[in-house]
């Protein structure tokens, strides 16, 4: 049976916040506290709302009961956890006979309801991942710390899915204009 068409895109947003996270946990306390001008907010504040978001993006898209998360007292090794719970959540979701129209609707506390396609709910949940992800990295930067390799290239040639082999084709040279 072929893997589902959004598999792959949920799996590195789960894959890529994980790697996040493991960067993360050997910061101090004064280091998860870092802002950057332009970012959510601190690294540990901004890994709160990233891994809170999934949990919304879950409870919403599930229609029931929503998960117990406490955004606020969540620790690296919590985030961490509730992320790879996340995986198969996200794969299990993505291997249903998904139609992008489906309007799903979040009920609001303000006594409104939020419409939208499920296309979009999708979209949204992995924007706002990779978001947040690449303001914490922007982060880690500007406390001199390498981020992981997070994009989807990486993702695919951790497995060997991706990769690059010669074709016979000559080595560009010095005169080459595409060299």
């Amino acid at each position: 049976m072929p893997s589902p068409l959004l598999a792959d895109a949920f799996g590195h947003h789960v894959w890529a916040t994980i790697r996040v996270l493991d960067a993360c946990a050997a910061l101090d306390g004064a280091q998860l506290a870092t802002t950057v001008p332009g970012t959510y907010g601190s690294i540990i504040d901004t890994l709160r709302h990233l891994v809170g978001g999934d949990v919304f993006y879950l409870d919403v898209l599930r229609g029931g009961e929503p998960e117990r998360f406490d955004e606020e007292a969540s620790d690296l090794a919590m985030l961490r956890a509730v992320m790879a719970a996340h995986d198969s959540a996200w794969q299990r979701l993505v291997a249903g006979d998904l139609d992008p129209t489906t309007d799903v609707v979040e009920s609001e506390d303000s006594g409104h309801e939020t419409h939208a396609p499920l296309s979009i709910r999708l979209a949204q949940a992995l924007h706002h991942g990779t978001d947040h992800r690449s303001q914490v990295c922007t982060a880690l930067t500007s406390l001199g710390i390498e981020p992981p390799a997070i994009d989807v290239w990486d993702f695919g040639g951790r497995d060997g899915r991706v990769f690059t082999e010669p074709t016979g084709a000559a080595e560009p040279s010095a005169m080459d204009p595409g060299a």
